[in-house]
């Protein structure tokens, strides 16, 4: 299906809008723990399933992203989509209990782990080429600025009303975003319809598995049997799912496409980025309450620049590589990274908050700079069809990655020992500023040429 420019950009618009306001969701509860501890007289690791519940229902449904894509239309997908988050959000503003209010948050992560995949794959189908850059960094501003404003759209609700206002902030917006989705979404892939895999999706159970042994590694003890064989059950799971993927001649994943040059590096340069916004996002905060004895809400304040200059240079850094190449793009990003943990690393005994956020602000510019071009720069080396199979491959390893950099991030810290996770961070992002130096950047070459 063909679009015009306007009709594009308002198709873009909407998808966003909802991306956005969902994303939110997944980081804006950290600050109301306190305060469903207290409603549901409940202890903080109960309470935090809220948001663990959340991403683990998220990353076994991105997989699905593919086949859904194939066999259902992308309007009437998104729509049930939208309608399944408002009602699992109406479940959690009315829950009588705190299971009842799991069951909705579970609701609103399937949508959340279906749409991120979906949405990514649709914008790059209908973007030339040679425009997937700025747009995508359009994306990257979404996807960022959610993380990192979550914390702090909820901070300021919980200061002047109850924690159900923060889900009618979502119900209010998302319901907003249906009606305009009724007159701007389109379908614009054609359909092929596929078998669907059941004992593939069995098989994918082990990624909750998974991410459940990495969330429960700070609680574990010596006898925490039961936790490794979870981990044991669920490599084997994953191990029978990566080789019925390679085997089969529809996959319910193309995980074949792991082996395409630039892909490779766009998958783990992606999700090397994004561990550091979201420690970060979970970090920084710490530190101010912590170490400099600022209250929790000015520690989601101290968070703002970070977040504005994340989201003012994100579309900027991806029209630098429509026009320069991913490449040098990326590195500049990787750069920032390394500076930005280096200074926290070696300024961190100042104690001064203008300096730990002047270096959240460059570890935030760095992943504006390197998260969404090496996002892109991995789908341009796919054609079309494998799009869909690559933004769901992206999605899931990013959750993952992410997930295991909280629990890192959290055990390294132990009892306040910040230094220790700034240096294992800087250690990370020299590591991946290697893996950026070995793209091939044909981007740059396509630029050359052009001249």
């Amino acid at each position: 299906m063909e679009l015009t420019e306007k009709s594009r950009k308002w198709f873009v618009a909407t998808l966003l809008l909802g991306t956005f306001t969902m994303s939110i969701s997944q980081s804006s509860l950290s600050t109301a723990y306190p305060t469903f501890m207290r409603y549901f007289n409940l202890p903080a690791s109960t309470v935090a399933w809220l948001t663990t519940g959340f991403m683990l229902i998220m990353s076994v449904v991105m997989p699905l992203s593919p086949w859904l894509m194939d066999n259902f239309k992308f309007k009437p997908l998104y729509l049930t989509l939208l309608v399944n988050f408002v009602v699992g959000t109406l479940i959690v503003i009315f829950a009588p209990n705190f299971p009842i209010m799991m069951v909705g948050r579970l609701m609103e992560g399937f949508s959340v782990g279906v749409l991120f995949p979906s949405y990514q794959s649709i914008i790059l189908e209908i973007t030339p080429q040679n425009k997937r850059g700025s747009v995508m960094g359009t994306v990257g501003l979404v996807m960022g600025s959610a993380l990192a404003v979550g914390p702090i759209i909820s901070g300021v609700i919980l200061q002047v009303m109850n924690w159900q206002a923060i889900f009618a902030f979502f119900l209010v917006v998302l319901s907003a975003v249906f009606i305009l989705a009724l007159k701007t979404v389109v379908s614009p892939l054609k359909l092929k319809s596929t078998n669907f895999d059941f004992v593939s999706v069995f098989m994918s159970l082990g990624i909750i598995g998974l991410l459940y042994f990495i969330n429960e590694i700070s609680h574990m003890t010596s006898g925490s049997y039961l936790n490794w064989i979870i981990l044991g059950v669920s490599m084997i799971l994953l191990y029978l799912f990566v080789r019925r993927q390679l085997k089969m001649p529809e996959p319910l994943l193309r995980l074949d496409i792991l082996k395409i040059g630039n892909f490779d590096l766009g998958v783990a340069l992606t999700s090397l980025s994004y561990m550091s916004l979201i420690t970060v996002t979970i970090i920084m905060p710490l530190y101010y309450q912590q170490v400099l004895r600022m209250t929790p809400f000015w520690s989601g304040m101290a968070l703002v620049p970070a977040a504005a200059l994340l989201s003012w240079l994100n579309r900027r850094s991806g029209q630098l590589a429509d026009r320069i190449g991913f490449k040098p793009v990326i590195t500049i990003g990787f750069g920032l990274f390394i500076v930005g943990w280096g200074m926290l690393l070696l300024l961190s005994g100042l104690k001064s908050v203008w300096v730990a956020i002047i270096c959240s602000m460059i570890i935030e510019a760095g992943n504006a700079f390197a998260m969404m071009p090496a996002t892109t720069l991995g789908a341009n080396s796919l054609t079309n069809e494998l799009i869909p199979h690559g933004s769901s491959i992206i999605a899931t390893f990013r959750q993952i990655l992410g997930s295991t950099a909280i629990v890192l991030a959290t055990v390294i810290l132990g009892n306040g020992n910040f230094n220790a996770v700034f240096a294992t961070f800087l250690v990370m992002e020299i590591a991946a500023m290697g893996l950026a130096l070995m793209i091939k950047d044909t981007t740059a070459e396509r630029v050359a040429e052009a001249r």
